[in-house]
C-alpha cells in the first residue's frame, strides 16, 4: 500500500470505476498476464490428467496428476511465498512464468514414464506460490484506495472465469491432442512473462538483503502478523469460514447430480450446471458489488453477506432439483464475491508492505487446506447420509459460525489502530517496521495510537 494517494482518486464514499482501474497501464499488464497464467494452469490440469491416463490407463494415476498441482501449497506454500518478499516482484513473476513454461514444455517429450510426468508437473507447480504471492504484493503498489478493492474484485472474477475457460479449453484440446494442450499452456506462460517484463515497473524488494534472516524465520513472521494482529486475524477467520462451506456444492456436484438427475437433465449435465453455478455467481457478485456499491456500503455489507452466504445453501435440505441447487450455489457465490474483495482490501490496508507476500502465502495455503478438508469431510458424510442433508446441515452450521464471527468482529477503534500502524510502517522504507530500530510502528499484536481510518 502506498503512503500517498493521487489527487485524482475517487471521492471517499464513491466507488472506483472500471475506467479508473484499467486506466493504470501496470494493472492492465498484471491483469492480462494473470489471466494467461490462470488459463494455462487449468489447461495443464485438464491436459495432464488425459495424458497420464493415456500412458497408464489408470484412473488413480490420472487423479494423482490432477491433485499434484495442489501439493506445493500444502507442503510449503508459505515458505515458497516468502521468497517473493526477498526479490523484486517483477523478477519473481517473470522467473516463475519462465520456469513453468520450460517444465511444461518438457512434459510433452515422447517416451516419458508417468513418474517423470508427475515429477515435472510437481516441479512446475512449485513456482505457483512465489509467483502468485509476488503478484498479490504488487497490486497494492499499483492501485490505491477503492481502486484496489475493485481491482481485487476484477482479479477474483477473472480467476473464476479463467477456471471455466481453462477447463473447457484444456479438455477440448486434450481430447484431440494432450501434447497440443500442454504446448498451448507453455505458450501462455511465455506470453505472460513477456507482458510482465515490459509492462510492469521494476521495484526494490520488500525485504532488503541487509534485513533478511533465514527463510523459516521470515515465514514464521508471516504467520505471526496474520494471526497475531487482531484485525488481520479477524479477516482471516472470516475468509476461511467463507471457504469452508462455499466450495461444498462444487465438490459434491457429481454425487448430487447422480442422486437428483432428471427434469430434462442427465447426470453429466446436472453436474456441470451445479459446478459452474458458484463461479458464475461469484463473477456477477464481484462485478456488481465492486462497481455499484460505495466503499462504506461494502464495509457495512460485509457481515450480513458473511451470514447470507451459508444461509443461501440451507434450503438444500429440501432436496430441490439440480437447477434450483445451481441457483442456491450461485447465490452463495454472489454473497462471497461481495464479501471477499472488501475483506482483502481491508487486509491490505492493515498490513505493512514488507509482509504482503508472506501474508498471502499464509492465506492462500489456509484456503487450499480448508477447501480440501471441507470437500473431504462432507464427502465422507455423504457416504452415510444423503447429499442434500449433508449440504443443508453443513451450511446451517456455517450460519452459526458466521454469526459468531460477525458478532466478534473487532470494533472501529481496533480497526483504526491497525490501519494506522500499517500506514506508519509503510510511510518509511517499506520493509517490516519491526526491522527498523527507529520505528515507532507497532509489532504484530500490539495496539497503535488511534487514528480515524478513511473508508
Amino acid at each position: 500500500m502506498e503512503a500517498t494517494v493521487s489527487d485524482d482518486r475517487p471521492a471517499p464514499d464513491q466507488p472506483a470505476t472500471f475506467r479508473e482501474v484499467f486506466g493504470r497501464a501496470e494493472f492492465r499488464a498484471v491483469f492480462t498476464a494473470s489471466i494467461l497464467s490462470w488459463v494455462g494452469d487449468y489447461v495443464a490440469k485438464a491436459a495432464v490428467t488425459v495424458l497420464v491416463y493415456q500412458e497408464s490407463r489408470s484412473v488413480a494415476l490420472s487423479a494423482a496428476a490432477f491433485a499434484v498441482s495442489y501439493l506445493p501449497w500444502l507442503v510449503g506454500g508459505p515458505l515458497l511465498a516468502a521468497l517473493a518478499e526477498r526479490y523484486r516482484h517483477r523478477q519473481v513473476m517473470v522467473t516463475c512464468d519462465v520456469i513453468r513454461m520450460v517444465l511444461t514444455a518438457l512434459i510433452v517429450l515422447p517416451g516419458l514414464p508417468v513418474w517423470a510426468i508427475l515429477a515435472l508437473l510437481f516441479a512446475a507447480t512449485l513456482a505457483n506460490p512465489p509467483g502468485q504471492a509476488a503478484r498479490s504484493a504488487l497490486l497494492p503498489a499499483i492501485l490505491t484506495g477503492d481502486r484496489l478493492v475493485l481491482g481485487l474484485s476484477l482479479n477474483a472474477s477473472a480467476g473464476q472465469a479463467a477456471q471455466v475457460v481453462g477447463y473447457l479449453a484444456g479438455a477440448a484440446v486434450a481430447a484431440v491432442s494432450p501434447t497440443a494442450a500442454l504446448l498451448l499452456n507453455a505458450a501462455t506462460f511465455g506470453l505472460s512473462a513477456l507482458i510482465v517484463q515490459f509492462g510492469v515497473r521494476d521495484r526494490e524488494p520488500a525485504l532488503s538483503a541487509a534485513h533478511r534472516t533465514h527463510l523459516l524465520r521470515e515465514t514464521g513472521e508471516g504467520f505471526r502478523i496474520v494471526f497475531g494482529t487482531p484485525v488481520l486475524r479477524a479477516i482471516s477467520l472470516l475468509v476461511f469460514s467463507a471457504m469452508l462451506f462455499s466450495i461444498v456444492p462444487e465438490g459434491l456436484a457429481a454425487a448430487w447430480a447422480g442422486e437428483r438427475s432428471g427434469n430434462g437433465l442427465n447426470s453429466g449435465a446436472a453436474q456441470a450446471v451445479i459446478m459452474a453455478a458458484n463461479p458464475v455467481g461469484y463473477i456477477v457478485g464481484g462485478l456488481l458489488v465492486g462497481r455499484l456499491v460505495s466503499p462504506g456500503g461494502r464495509l457495512a455489507l460485509m457481515r450480513p453477506l458473511a451470514v447470507l452466504a451459508p444461509l443461501a445453501l440451507v434450503p438444500a435440505l429440501l432436496n430441490p432439483p439440480p437447477v434450483v441447487v445451481a441457483l442456491l450455489a450461485a447465490a452463495c457465490g454472489f454473497a462471497v464475491a461481495g464479501l471477499i474483495p472488501t475483506a482483502n482490501g481491508l487486509f491490505v490496508r492493515a498490513l505493512p508492505n514488507g509482509y504482503r507476500a508472506r501474508a498471502f502465502g499464509v492465506m492462500a495455503t489456509g484456503i487450499q487446506v480448508i477447501q480440501g478438508g471441507a470437500v473431504l469431510a462432507t464427502g465422507l458424510l455423504a457416504d452415510r447420509f444423503s447429499v442434500p442433508v449433508v449440504v443443508g446441515v453443513w451450511s446451517a452450521a456455517g450460519v452459526v459460525l458466521m454469526l459468531f464471527t460477525a458478532l466478534h468482529w473487532p470494533d472501529r477503534t481496533t480497526v483504526d489502530a491497525a490501519v494506522n500502524a500499517a500506514d506508519r510502517a509503510n510511510a518509511g522504507t517499506g520493509r517490516p517496521a519491526e526491522d527498523r530500530p527507529d520505528s515507532t510502528a507497532t509489532r504484530p499484536g500490539e495496539r497503535a495510537p488511534q487514528r480515524h481510518a478513511v473508508t
